[in-house]
């Protein structure tokens, strides 16, 4: 068999591939209680079974925003192998926190993102997500807004006087930011917005925070780009009547496990699916540390890392 010269170069690129995702292991980042001492971590070798690394204590305590919380934490590893990550740095704030780092455990100087401070009326900016766009070259910072007046005709339908859509902006460098934009309406108020890559394609996660009538649950759409548009929400994958926020999800394998903080009953969920339309309750399945304490996994997120990062992490 005469194997050309293109095809061993993708043989050998498929063979490093997998050896790269053979030899990945998972880290969860996630705050306790109202995330008033930072960020945390846990980590697991199968996407099951999580425990804490470093003994639960703290990875970086929060400098940034009037409040000095680090709730929601999401953190993306870009190009160059640098891990970035933003964060809620307080309920009712118009700003975001931002920090890289090189191996997780030493940290740059946090920042305070403002980026609604041109909206003096918005109420929040909560639970950023940041994902690298590589068809653009930057990166892609979004976080769930409320402006009132802004969307009159779903007002009243969120607790308070909430009535969130999502917002972004991108960066090449985290020191020059794209003018703020309108990100997605859904026609209903939602947060938490998240996006996972399975089976080469990208699709977005979010939350319904529809409170009148309770809705609360999770759907999927398609992403064929990272800015939209997007395709049609699918049905809610979540258990019924559950009310779950937070939503994280990484491919294993052929599954895609989907992590949600089912806050009401503080416990940590899970979903699996492997065509991201049929879903099943794995919950059961799954090992998070402290699960109904006080110091128990809080809104985070799921990503994957070099085998070899666990074992660090848990020295220090």
């Amino acid at each position: 068999m005469k194997i050309t010269r293109q095809l061993a170069a993708g043989l050998a690129l498929a063979i490093a591939s997998f050896a790269s995702q053979a030899g990945d292991a998972y880290v969860f980042a996630y705050f306790t209680g109202n995330g008033e001492d930072g960020l945390h971590f846990a980590g697991s070798a199968d996407g099951y079974k999580w425990d804490k690394l470093g003994g639960g204590r703290s990875f970086l305590v929060p400098k940034v925003g009037n409040s000095k919380l680090m709730r929601d934490p999401c953190i993306v590893r870009g190009p160059d192998g640098t891990y970035h990550m933003v964060w809620t740095s307080g309920w009712n704030e118009n700003n975001i926190g931002y920090a890289s780092s090189r191996d997780l455990v030493n940290w740059s100087p946090q920042q305070q993102l403002p980026v609604m401070a041109h909206e003096p009326a918005s109420l929040n900016a909560w639970a950023p997500e940041i994902v690298y766009d590589d068809k653009r070259g930057e990166f892609l910072i979004f976080w769930a807004s409320t402006i009132p007046g802004r969307f009159a005709a779903t007002d009243g339908s969120s607790e308070e006087k909430y009535n969130h859509r999502m917002y972004y902006t991108t960066t090449r460098d985290f020191v020059t930011y794209a003018p703020t934009k309108l990100y997605y309406d859904p026609g209903f108020s939602v947060i938490d917005a998240s996006f996972v890559r399975a089976n080469g394609k990208n699709y977005l996660m979010v939350k319904d925070e529809t409170r009148n009538p309770p809705k609360k649950y999770l759907q999927v759409a398609s992403a064929p780009d990272l800015q939209g548009p997007f395709g049609k929400l699918g049905a809610p994958i979540t258990p019924p009547g559950l009310w779950v926020e937070g939503p994280t999800a990484l491919q294993i394998g052929q599954d895609v496990i989907l992590y949600y903080d089912a806050y009401t009953t503080r416990h940590y969920g899970a979903m699996r699916s492997r065509d991201m339309v049929n879903w099943e309750d794995v919950t059961a399945k799954m090992h998070f540390p402290d699960e109904g304490t006080p110091l128990r996994l809080r809104h985070g997120t799921v990503f994957a890392v070099p085998e070899e990062v666990l074992g660090t992490l848990n020295q220090r």
